[in-house]
């Protein structure tokens, strides 16, 4: 990944950039010299440039992207780390709640990706879609989340399919990780005082690797998860 602007460092869309997983790459990238631009509905760390968007509106979505990329003058690659799930039987998710974890996890990938190619077939510009362990493996009371992962894990290898040669397109399969993605759910969901999860830090460590590989040099896919975690096949 090289920077579109000289004497800059790569300019790097991140959504969910505010919290858990998209703030440990904002991090990561400014750390390494880049510059993170963000799209969420809250705002990033003091300084990173942000557009407030509800992804689950992914014609917004698109407009934001967008709007940050022409802001940046361009971008060099692409992060979507925004998510959301509520768990529960079908039956017992609301149909308007089941809709909105399918569009911010699947749908708003696509959206974001589609306002952004311009600019990164322009700078041959790398993305690293976010998806899951649950988007290879189905579990119970979680009909929507395993439906917009595993959504993810097509999408993605069928992107890098249609973007070989042009962008390089990277699959994130994480597992749990210590963030608040668990904090507002019902206790028989959140993961148990002795649950082994990830650093966030060490997940936005493997995106960056996948970032920084050499022009014509590809990771299609990474699966980086707690040594002990449970969630993996």
């Amino acid at each position: 990944m090289t920077a579109t602007r000289p004497g800059a460092g790569p300019t790097v869309l991140v959504t969910g950039g505010a919290s858990g997983l998209g703030a440990a790459v904002v991090a990561a990238v400014a750390a390494s010299g880049g510059r993170p631009v963000v799209l969420d509905r809250q705002p990033p760390a003091d300084g990173v440039s942000w557009t407030e968007c509800d992804l689950a509106d992914t014609r917004a979505a698109e407009v934001a992207t967008k709007h940050l990329a022409e802001q940046a003058g361009g971008l060099d690659a692409v992060v979507t780390a925004a998510g959301t799930d509520v768990p529960g039987r079908l039956a017992d998710v609301p149909g308007e709640t089941w809709d909105r974890i399918v569009a911010v996890d699947l749908l708003a990938t696509a959206a974001v990706i589609r306002a952004a190619l311009p600019f990164l077939l322009t700078s041959r510009g790398r993305i690293v879609t976010v998806a899951s362990t649950l988007g290879v493996k189905a579990v119970s009371d979680a009909t929507a989340y395993c439906a917009a992962k595993f959504g993810v894990v097509g999408f993605t290898r069928a992107l890098a399919a249609e973007l070989a040669g042009q962008v390089g397109v990277t699959l994130l399969i994480p597992g749990g990780m210590r963030t608040s993605f668990f904090d507002e759910r019902d206790p028989q969901y959140k993961p148990g005082p002795d649950a082994i999860l990830n650093d966030p830090a060490d997940t936005a460590a493997a995106i960056m690797f996948a970032l920084h590989q050499p022009p014509g040099c590809a990771v299609r896919e990474l699966v980086v998860c707690a040594e002990q975690e449970t969630s993996y096949p």
